[in-house]
C-alpha cells in the first residue's frame, strides 16, 4: 500500500531536469504575478482574435498559469503573423488549396486558435515539402515481352 507522501515524492522526482521551470516560475519570470498575465490575455484577446468560451463566472482568473502561459503566446503569435483570425483562416483556405470552399471556411471559422496555428503550420510544412520534392519523372511504356502481346500492340 502506498502512502500518500511516497506518491507525492514519486510524482515530484518523475519530472526530468530538461523539462525547464514550472509554469510558476515562468509567470513571475516573464510578467511577476498571475493578475499581470490574465490582464495580457485579456488584452490580446479581442474578437479579432478570440472566440470567448471562457466561463463568465470564472474568467481567466482561474484557469492554470500553463494554458494562460500557451494562450498568451499563441494570442501575440496570431496577432503577429496574422493580425485577425480571418486573415489566418485566409491563410489556411490558401495553404490547403481550397480558397472557394465556403462549408470549409465557416467549420474553420469555429476552430479555436490554437487549433488554427496548428493546423497553419501543418499545411505550410506539408507544402514545403511538396515544393522540394523532385518532380516524378514521366512513366515508362511498358514493352511487350510476349508474341502475342507484341501482336496486340502493332494492331
Amino acid at each position: 500500500m502506498k502512502t500518500s507522501s511516497s506518491s507525492s515524492s514519486q510524482s515530484s522526482s518523475s519530472r526530468s531536469p530538461t523539462s525547464g521551470p514550472s509554469p510558476v516560475r515562468r509567470v513571475q519570470g516573464q510578467f511577476e504575478t498571475k493578475l499581470k498575465l490574465v490582464t495580457a490575455v485579456q488584452a490580446l484577446a479581442t474578437p479579432a482574435l478570440w472566440l470567448d468560451r471562457v466561463s463568465a463566472d470564472k474568467g481567466f482568473a482561474k484557469i492554470s498559469n500553463a494554458k494562460l502561459l500557451r494562450l498568451h503566446a499563441a494570442l501575440s503569435r496570431a496577432k503577429e503573423e496574422f493580425g485577425s483570425r480571418d486573415k489566418l483562416v485566409g491563410a489556411l483556405l490558401t495553404l490547403g488549396k481550397r480558397t472557394g470552399d465556403e462549408g470549409y471556411k465557416s467549420r474553420l471559422a469555429g476552430y479555436p486558435l490554437p487549433r488554427l496555428l496548428d493546423l497553419h503550420d501543418s499545411l505550410a510544412k506539408s507544402s514545403r515539402q511538396a515544393a522540394a520534392k523532385p518532380k516524378a519523372a514521366a512513366p515508362k511504356k511498358r514493352v511487350a515481352s510476349t508474341k502475342k502481346a507484341k501482336q496486340k500492340a502493332s494492331a
